[in-house]
C-alpha cells in the first residue's frame, strides 16, 4: 500500500499570507515614510502611481531573483540577508524614479535626490521586519510541520559523514533516523518507514533501482549529483517516429549569445573599474603601506579551451607565500596579511580582475579558473574536471555563489556543468545579481583544514 503523502496546502497557504502581509508592511513603510516630505505620494496623480507600480514590480522581481520568502526552505540566517538585497535594490531605484519624477516646474526645476536620511531610515526599519517575518514564518511553519524522517543510504558508512554533517545543520528540516550500506538486508523497510531518503555514493545501477522503489513508495529522493543527471535534466524532450526520446547535444553558445556576453562583460567590468576605482586605490594603498612589498599578485590560470592567462589580483600573502609550492589558504594561515586578511574576508582582492575581463581573458560569469599543476591533481580523482574548460572562466559564477571556498572539486565541477548546461543571458544576469549575497556567507571564504592539498589563492 503506498505512503498517504502529506497535505501541503496549509504550509503554502501559510506562507503564501505572511509573503502578502510582508510585502504589503515594506510597501507601506516605504511610502508612508517618504511622504512626509513627498506629500503628493499620498494623492491619486501620476508621481504615485508610477512610484507605486515600479516599487510592487521591482520588489516581486528582485524577491525571485534573490530566492524569493523560503522559509520552511532555508534557515532564517540565509533568507535574511537575500531578502534585504532585495529590497534595498526596489528602494533604491524606486527612490531614484521619484526625484526623477519631482524634477519638473511644480516640485524642482534641478534634479536632486531626495533626504538620504529617509532612505537609510526606510530600509533600516524594512530591515527589522524582514527579520521579523522570516523568523516567525520559519517559527510557524516547523510548529506546524515536524522534521521529516531521513534515512541516508551509502555505500561506505564513514564517506558518508560528511554528508551526515551537513544535513544536521538543518535539523528542523531533517531528522535522521539511520546510516545504512545499500547492501542492508532491512533496506526497503527502511525506505518504506521513511519521509525521505539521502542517496550517496552509489553505483549507478543501485541508485537507480532504490529511486524506483523510494518513488513506487512516495518516499521523497535527494541524491548526489553526477555528471548523467547533469546531461538528462538538461536534455530536451523529442519524438522519432513515435518513439519518445531525450536529447543532450553539446552545448556551444550561438553568435548572438557571444556578442551578448561580452557586450555585458565590457558594460560591468568598465562601469565597476570607473565606481570602484576610488576604492582600489584605498586597497592598493593600505597593502603598500602594510608591509612594502608589491600591490599585485600575478598567477597563471587556465580559461576556455585550456587557454591561459594571468590572473590579476590585490596581493594578500607574505611576499613569497608559495615559495614552497602551491597550497590552499587554511584556517588562521600565518602566510595572510593583517590587510589581506579583510580584503579575502569581503572578497575585495578579486577587484582587479576586471581588468582581465575587459582584456577578454575571463567573462563576468563563468567557472573560477584553476591553475595547471592543481587541475592536474584533480583530474586524478574527478577526470571529468576537465569539462570545464568548456567554458570562459568567470569572476562569479554558479559555484562561486552556492559553494564555498572548501567546496570539494567535483561539487565545484557539477555547479559548473550545470551553469554552462542551462547557459543563457538572462542565467548570467541573475547570477550577477546574486553574487551580493555571497558577501553575507562567513564560510563563503573559509579555508580549508591543515593539510589539505593545492588550490587557487595568493
Amino acid at each position: 500500500m503506498a505512503k498517504k503523502t502529506p497535505d501541503r496546502a496549509p504550509r503554502r497557504a501559510v506562507v503564501f499570507l505572511l509573503k502578502i502581509l510582508l510585502f504589503v508592511v515594506l510597501f507601506v513603510l516605504f511610502f508612508g515614510i517618504f511622504s512626509i516630505e513627498n506629500d503628493q505620494l499620498l494623492a491619486k496623480n501620476r508621481t504615485a502611481a508610477i512610484t507605486m507600480t515600479t516599487f510592487v514590480v521591482l520588489g516581486i522581481a528582485m524577491t525571485a531573483v534573490y530566492g524569493g520568502f523560503a522559509v520552511g526552505k532555508k534557515k532564517s540566517k540565509e533568507i535574511i540577508p537575500s531578502l534585504c538585497i532585495a529590497v534595498f535594490i526596489t528602494d533604491f531605484i524606486t527612490y531614484f524614479q521619484l526625484a526623477l519624477m519631482n524634477t519638473n516646474r511644480w516640485n524642482q526645476y534641478q534634479f536632486r535626490l531626495p533626504n538620504l536620511l529617509l532612505l537609510a531610515l526606510v530600509f533600516f526599519l524594512q530591515s527589522l521586519v524582514v527579520a521579523a517575518f522570516v523568523y516567525l514564518g520559519n517559527h510557524l511553519y516547523f510548529q506546524m510541520y515536524p522534521p521529516e524522517d531521513c534515512v541516508i543510504i551509502c555505500s561506505d558508512r564513514e564517506r558518508a559523514g560528511e554528508l551526515v554533517r551537513r544535513v544536521s545543520r538543518y535539523q528542523k528540516q531533517y531528522r535522521i533516523t539511520g546510516v545504512i550500506d545499500y547492501r542492508d538486508k532491512d533496506l526497503k523497510k527502511q525506505i518504506r518507514h521513511s519521509d525521505l531518503v539521502f542517496l550517496y555514493e552509489l553505483p549507478a545501477n543501485i541508485k537507480a533501482e532504490i529511486i524506483d522503489y523510494a518513488y513506487k513508495h512516495s518516499t521523497n529522493i535527494f541524491f548526489q549529483t553526477e555528471l548523467s543527471d547533469i546531461v538528462v535534466n538538461y536534455a530536451k524532450y523529442t519524438v522519432l517516429d513515435d518513439l519518445s526520446m531525450l536529447g543532450s547535444t553539446t552545448k556551444e553558445l550561438s553568435v548572438e549569445q557571444r556578442f551578448l556576453k561580452r557586450m555585458i562583460d565590457l558594460l560591468v567590468s568598465g562601469l565597476c573599474l570607473v565606481l570602484l576605482s576610488p576604492v582600489m586605490l584605498a586597497e592598493a594603498l593600505a597593502i603598500k603601506l602594510g608591509d612594502g612589498g608589491p600591490v599585485f599578485y600575478r598567477q597563471e590560470r587556465m580559461t576556455i579551451g585550456g587557454k591561459k592567462f594571468n590572473v590579476l589580483k590585490f596581493r594578500t600573502m607574505v611576499v613569497n607565500a608559495e615559495k614552497q609550492g602551491a597550497q590552499l589558504a587554511t584556517r588562521n594561515d600565518s602566510r595572510i596579511t593583517p590587510v589581506g586578511r579583510f580584503l579575502r574576508a569581503t572578497r575585495m582582492d578579486e577587484l582587479p580582475q576586471f581588468l582581465n575581463v575587459l582584456k577578454g581573458d575571463m567573462s563576468i560569469v563563468g567557472p573560477r579558473p584553476e591553475r595547471e599543476s592543481i587541475a592536474e591533481e584533480y583530474y586524478k580523482e574527478v577526470p571529468e574536471f576537465a569539462y570545464r574548460l568548456r567554458a570562459k572562466a568567470g569572476l562569479t559564477g554558479l559555484a562561486q555563489i552556492a559553494g564555498k571556498y572548501n567546496t570539494s572539486p567535483k561539487d565545484k565541477l557539477m555547479l559548473d556543468l550545470m551553469y554552462i548546461e542551462r547557459y543563457s543571458v538572462w542565467m548570467d544576469i541573475l547570477l550577477i545579481f546574486q553574487t551580493l549575497t555571497v558577501f553575507f556567507k562567513r564560510d563563503s571564504t573559509e579555508g580549508i583544514e591543515e593539510g589539505a592539498k593545492t588550490a587557487d589563492k595568493g
